[in-house]
């Protein structure tokens, strides 16, 4: 896919808060026309991280300048850490001192600390501006800036204050990825995979023959990447956009790996799409102790992680003396309901559902038989 070239726009089905995601090349040059019919007055609020901003933030003020839309931003520190009540204040207060109003618009530049942080913000500022997610991470353009979750973490654990704020308009610059540090291209492959899991066989087979492009950043392999997992996330969301229902599918892998986070202490030795690739493996594991799901899945699947460099074991990280620990992270995670904490298992590929009485024994055989 080359400079200014896009994909046909997936819509996310929500009524009359429907919005599309635009996937291509060039889109943060295009910006400014993109944006302008969505806002009430030409002025946007842009909150990204300082490495984002130092990269992107010029090209998209050129954008909007164009447009004659005057930009405000502020940044914050790159990194998980930024996902905090301190750091939320300060976007907040920085939006009201600007003179940020209802109508206004907020984009969040960035990957998905960014996208998480500034979409609550978004949410609270005057009980809610408008919001539009620029993602610039491949596991952000997979994943977060769809479906309008958003949240901070808490010394508890992973992204337990948030809020459900769609944006009006998702724009995946798949050029800008090039800038992206291999480490980071083969985290976002954990969600990738994850969508895989969950739309079946085709996707999989796909996968095993595009997965070496994607991590070596080929840019038709990767937009394809992008817009498969954006298709299968819209219509999830657009059937069960509050995850009352199909939604908490998404979640596969990542009770595990919510818990692998929080005990790492989100300091940056361990990146969200690691984490899932651990917890994937995992969940698989633990969907073949319980009868549900045959072996060689999961053995594929590590298998298939090793053969692309992806870093799912944790070694020198967490070790099998912090399964009580990661079991107390568990028993905070999101998804907690009527004092139980349910883990989405798997059949088979395209076949996952959510299990709400895990066995603890098998939960610890699954930790420690990986941890080990």
């Amino acid at each position: 896919m080359t400079k200014g070239e896009a994909n046909s726009p997936i819509t996310v089905d929500l009524g009359g808060r429907s919005y599309d995601v635009l996937i291509g090349g060039g889109l943060i040059d295009r910006a400014g026309d993109l944006i302008a019919p969505l806002l009430s007055r030409p002025r946007v609020f842009v909150v990204s991280d300082r490495t984002v901003a130092g990269l992107y933030l010029p090209a998209l003020g050129a954008a909007f300048e164009r447009a004659g839309i005057a930009l405000e931003s502020h940044l914050v520190a790159a990194g998980e850490a930024s996902k905090s009540f301190a750091v939320l204040e300060q976007v907040i207060n920085a939006i009201l001192a600007a003179g940020g109003e209802r109508d206004d618009t907020l984009i969040a530049l960035g990957g998905g600390v960014v996208g998480d942080l500034a979409g609550l913000a978004a949410s609270l500022v005057r009980r809610g501006m408008k919001l539009i997610q620029m993602p610039t991470t491949l596991l952000a353009q997979v994943d977060s800036a769809i479906g309008g979750k958003t949240a901070i973490n808490t010394p508890l654990g992973k992204n337990l204050a948030g809020s459900f704020h769609q944006p009006a308009l998702v724009l995946a610059d798949i050029s800008v990825l090039a800038s992206l540090p291999p480490r980071q291209r083969r985290a976002a492959y954990g969600e990738i995979a994850k969508c895989a899991l969950l739309a079946g066989s085709e996707f999989v087979d796909w996968l095993e023959e595009s997965g070496g492009a994607i991590i070596d950043g080929d840019a038709a392999a990767t937009a394809g990447a992008v817009a498969r997992c954006c298709r299968l996330k819209a219509k999830i969301v657009s059937r069960d956009e509050r995850e009352a229902g199909c939604r908490a599918l998404l979640n596969l892998g990542h009770t595990f790996a919510h818990a692998f986070e929080a005990e790492a202490g989100f300091d940056g030795r361990l990146v969200h799409g690691e984490a899932v690739a651990a917890g994937l493996v995992m969940a698989l594991d633990l969907s073949a102790r319980l009868g549900h799901c045959p072996p060689p899945l999961g053995k594929w699947l590590g298998g298939h992680f090793d053969s692309l460099g992806i870093d799912w074991r944790l070694d020198g990280l967490i070790g099998a003396g912090a399964i009580d620990s990661l079991i107390g992270h568990m028993a905070q995670d999101k998804k907690r309901r009527a004092g139980s904490t349910p883990f989405v298992l798997c059949r088979g590929a395209g076949d996952a559902f959510l299990c709400h009485e895990v066995p603890a024994a098998a939960l610890r055989e699954t930790l420690t038989g990986i941890l080990a």
